[in-house]
């Protein structure tokens, strides 16, 4: 999982490299071309585009080196943690859902995945089996009973 996330972070960052170091310089050329640079709006977007795409750049290349640097053979192998698949009970209204808490980069809600970093992803951190989790989201209050948990080490050997 870890994985797969630092590949397609990596193959962004090449793609964002290539429009840095080739198309980028190539649009700032034909539009420097066209005359007078204060007066360029061409000029002076592409030079936008430039500043946002190098930020971008740099985040990009940060957050693949704090990801790289994650040691699965750490996590918990009892309770709630990154790469953990979690089967929870609505409280409040007897409904079950199950969430795999993921990095930021894979939060995808449609799919059960949520973020660590998300309300519930933080309040089920560190969470066993049979704990009930009180978490409070933008439209409310959730409470929650953990019905089933497979942490990573387990969805691994799944695979």
């Amino acid at each position: 999982m870890t994985k797969k996330l630092i590949e397609r972070m990596n193959k962004e960052f090449k793609e964002l490299e290539y429009e840095l170091k080739t198309t980028l310089p190539e649009e700032i050329g034909r539009a420097a071309a066209l005359g007078d640079l204060s007066e360029n709006a061409e000029y002076e977007a592409a030079l936008d585009r430039q500043r946002l795409l190098q930020s971008k750049y740099r985040d990009l290349q940060k957050r693949i080196n704090e990801v790289a640097q994650i040691d699965i053979t750490r996590l918990p192998n009892d309770r709630g943690g990154y790469g953990s698949r979690i089967e929870l009970l609505d409280l409040d209204d007897d409904s079950e859902v199950t969430y795999q808490l993921v990095m930021s980069e894979d939060a995808d809600i449609k799919l059960g995945r949520i973020s660590v970093g998300s309300p519930i992803g933080r309040a089920l951190m560190g969470q066993r089996e049979g704990d009930e989790v009180t978490v409070t989201i933008p439209s409310g209050v959730k409470n929650y009973e953990i019905l089933g948990l497979k942490t990573y080490s387990e969805i691994e050997q799944d695979l």
